[in-house]
């Protein structure tokens, strides 16, 4: 995904470090889901190519929407098989049992990812699909998801991951033969201990155990030879030897070669299953490469959102412009105490590309030019960044930055001349596409000298057309920028009252050291300061007074204008506000004049017709025509009269009007309230009644789709099928097959009201079903409650039992020791009034024995 480009950097060793950037990578690796996504954080590298960053930007800005927008993107088995699945490229090798688990659930991780990506909206525009997601989709071009494989490995593993008994019939075969072999030896054990203990050889408590997979019986080391067998181990503190009774040492050695066998069965299952994968290991390999690349760009999102960073507009050619950036380790920090760093703005282009920034100690030009360095930085990783949505970025092909004390012994270097070999490298390879980073510009020798060979330095790199951030307390680079077209003058703000830094920085002016004023706030002696004074001139201190007065006033005036341009802001806001509404009231207005003139029109229609039917009469009654003229003359000038009516006489009409509207809308919401909660408590009632009348309702034979529930809970489904005395029953969405004598019939579902309003005895939601599915994939068949006392541990059992009873599990153990029997009997007492609970007793002594119960649901 990130390829090595022509970034050049002067300490190609610990330029990461000197930026902190090494931080960045370690919290991007904490957030990866596997060691998939940490590799590619391991691998990363900074490009100048445009293109490629902005698609970077762009599938980290399409996750971040998946994570807002989607909740049921795949992020559950990120697990890395790549180191299995090279090995096995080589031939008689194979995947061991727990690799191919791995390999089976990642393989379905990345066939649900392509799924997910692949699913296509309708263009309305266009009348064609899209992808939702499309730089994210671009991936899945190239990804093989090998449905084929995953099935292959179904027939082989159970859904534990543990071979199936009939994965060959062999296998089947052998563990059958496995099984009667344990349960003889059992028996015969159980047989000679019972006559020992009656003998008082073994204590009455002793049960048979393990050891080298052999089982013994626990003896006194006194009473070793009274048993006829072999002493396998003894404990300890040598008070117990565990022999094997010679009865069950050849049941014992049959045991070990059908277990050898089985093992042998298992990997040449294994061996041929490998085969037939072993052709598609390389595209295998390329997959596994896909996931890593979500996980790495998932974990991009996870930073982006805990520093509140975004994806800002690119160009192909170096530009900064800024907005609210922050330093992205600088704001967690204080976050964590509480406190919010102060953002800057930062401003590089065309005709401002080099920014000489000045100001006192401890006021924070260090952090704004390596803010500048780790943003830069980050963006051409492909990494969000911590800035406003307005920002807009370029790309350089260089950074190079001198920071620090890089004095070595070794090489023979003073701090100030590995400044000078780093200057000599800047000037050797900077261009017009460079970015340099400068901290203290010119120190480590004497004052005079060392800022002309800075400035010298400084005008022979913007001769290249360079662009660059530098600090400096120097006057003479201050002047430098004031005479120098694209350079410009910058100042870390302080508090010239407060004696405070407010690592604020301004942009065209330079900053004061406020040297005079530190030092009398540190308390050196007045005369001293007075000296210094003296020593360094009049005209040196009153200039540096009249900076400070200017920056003073700049921030002054600066406020007052940003208070200016709020309150305009707002006002242009009120106003655009003030007109949509005067918009809106005329439309409404209008509204009602058209109303009332179309009510009115159909009076005059009315009155047309009457009058007609009047002239009419006067015709039949042959009256004069003088008449009839004038009551069309009359006519006439009432229709005038309702076409010329004056709308604005009739605006507090409609201010009535729309008032009345006004509060038969509040009267009509209320009501619906008040009818909504009627309907909600007449629901209420149904449902309660429904559940009386399903608790009185029985039915003795179940059939398909009969409405049920398990016996003992409220849980209700239907049936889809039976076979024998097993049936197939879906609850809400999810399908789970049981025993159809856990089952009792329930009246269907009642409705109430319109289709849409349902009462539904149980539904299952999406969080309810990711519960569920969350329940399934950490379900554990075994609960360990040694240790607790009998309340903690009923509890326990009671949850244990129910999370069981929910994921459909057949059978659980339940591990409490043996003890004096009092935690397993009243385990026990519980379990034999669970109505799901058809059987529990104890573990096979093999696997544990009476300290055991294993319980069958």
């Amino acid at each position: 995904m990130h390829a090595v480009t022509t970034i050049k950097m002067i300490y190609p060793q610990n330029f990461e470090a000197k930026i902190g950037f090494d931080d960045i990578r370690r919290l991007l690796r904490e957030r990866c889901l596997s060691t998939l996504g940490k590799g590619m954080v391991d691998a990363m590298m900074v490009s100048a190519n445009a293109t490629a960053i902005s698609l970077w930007l762009e599938q980290t800005r399409e996750f971040r929407r998946i994570q807002a927008e989607a909740d049921d993107f795949p992020l559950q088995y990120f697990l890395d098989v790549r180191d299995a699945v090279k090995r096995i490229r080589l031939e008689n090798t194979h995947f061991e049992e727990d690799e191919l688990f791995d390999l089976r659930r990642s393989l379905q991780t990345i066939n649900d990812i392509v799924r997910f990506l692949s699913r296509d909206v309708d263009d309305a525009a266009e009348g064609e699909a899209k992808p939702l997601y499309p730089a994210l989709y671009a991936l899945t071009l190239d990804v093989q998801t090998f449905p084929q494989i995953a099935q292959a490995i179904d027939r082989i593993l159970d859904k534990y991951g543990h071979i199936r008994d009939n994965a060959s019939p062999t296998l089947l075969d052998i563990r059958r033969e496995l099984r009667k072999a344990e349960g003889l030896v059992t028996k015969t054990l159980y047989g000679i201990l019972r006559s020992a203990q009656s003998e008082g050889l073994v204590d009455k408590d002793a049960t048979p155990t393990l050891r080298d997979g052999r089982l013994v019986i626990p003896v006194s080391p006194g009473l070793k030879r009274r048993i006829n067998g072999i002493v396998h181990d003894e404990s300890a503190t040598g008070k117990t030897v565990f022999i094997e009774p010679a009865e069950v040492v050849e049941a014992n050695n049959r045991i070990r070669s059908l277990e050898s066998d089985e093992r042998h069965e298992i990997i040449r299952i294994l061996t041929v299953f490998t085969d037939s994968v072993r052709p598609h290991a390389q595209a295998i390999l390329d997959s596994y490469q896909f996931l890593a690349t979500i996980d790495f760009i998932r974990a991009k999102a996870e930073w982006a959102n805990a520093t509140k960073g975004v994806e800002p507009a690119l160009v192909a050619r170096p530009h900064i412009d800024w907005i609210q950036a922050r330093h992205p380790l600088l704001q967690m920090s204080l976050e964590k105490q509480g406190k919010t760093v102060v953002p800057l703005d930062m401003t590089l282009d065309a005709n401002r590309h080099v920014l000489i920034i000045s100001g006192p100690n401890a006021g924070g030009k260090s952090v704004c030019l390596k803010t500048v360095g780790l943003l830069q930085y980050m963006l051409q990783c492909g990494l969000s960044i911590p800035v406003a949505d307005r920002s807009k970025a370029g790309v350089f092909d260089d950074i190079m930055i001198d920071i620090g004390d890089e004095q070595s012994l070794e090489n023979d270097l003073s701090t100030y001349s590995s400044h000078l070999l780093n200057m000599k490298n800047m000037m050797k390879q900077a261009g017009a596409a460079s970015l340099i980073l400068i901290d203290e510009f010119g120190t480590g020798t004497e004052p005079q000298i060392g800022g002309a060979i800075a400035e010298a330095v400084l005008e022979n790199l913007c001769s290249k057309g360079v662009w660059g951030v530098i600090t400096t307390h120097y006057q003479n680079l201050k002047h430098f920028a004031d005479t120098h077209e694209g350079v410009a003058n910058g100042a870390m703000l302080y508090d010239r009252k407060g004696m405070k830094a407010l690592f604020q920085l301004s942009i065209g002016r330079p900053g004061s050291s406020f040297a005079i004023e530190i030092a009398r706030n540190i308390g050196l002696p007045e005369d001293v300061i007075r000296h210094a004074s003296d020593i360094v001139g009049s005209d040196y201190i009153q200039s540096d007074k009249y900076l400070q007065d200017i920056v003073r006033d700049k921030r002054y005036w600066e406020a007052k204008r940003q208070s200016i341009h709020q309150k305009e802001k707002e006002l242009e806001r009120q106003m655009a506000k003030y007109e949509d509404d005067a918009r809106d009231l005329d439309a409404r207005r209008r509204e009602i004049l058209a109303k009332a003139k179309a009510e009115a029109q159909e009076l005059l229609g009315e009155s047309n017709r009457r009058i007609e039917n009047a002239i009419r009469e006067i015709k039949e009654q042959q009256a004069e025509k003088e008449e009839t003229k004038r009551i069309r003359e009359e006519l006439k000038d009432f229709k005038t009269e309702v076409n010329d009516i004056d709308t604005k006489a009739m605006d507090e009409k409609i201010a009535r009007k729309i008032e009345q509207i006004k509060q038969r809308k509040e009267r009509h919401a209320k009501h619906q309230s008040q009818k909504e909660e009627q309907r909600r408590k007449a629901a209420e009632s149904l449902r309660q009644a429904a559940l009386k009348e399903d608790k009185k309702s029985g039915k003795a034979q179940l059939e398909v789709g009969d409405t049920v529930r398990i016996k003992g809970l409220k849980t209700i489904g239907r049936i889809e099928s039976l076979d024998g005395k097993m049936a197939t029953v879906i609850f809400g969405d999810m399908r789970t097959k049981m025993k159809a004598d856990r089952l009792e019939w329930t009246a269907p579902e009642q409705k109430v009201g319109d289709v849409a309003t349902r009462l539904q005895a149980y539904s299952v939601s999406r969080t309810t079903r990711e519960t569920i599915d969350t329940h399934k994939a950490s379900f554990k068949q075994d609960l360990d409650v040694r240790g607790m006392r009998g309340d903690e541990a009923l509890s326990a059992v009671q949850y244990f039992i129910d999370d069981a009873i929910l994921v459909g599990m057949q059978r659980v153990r339940i591990l409490h020791g043996k003890g004096n029997g009092i935690l397993r009997q009243l385990i026990r007492q519980y379990l034999g009034s669970v109505p799901n609970v058809t059987r529990y007793a104890d573990e096979h002594v093999q696997f544990g024995g009476a300290g055991i119960t294993v319980v069958d649901l």
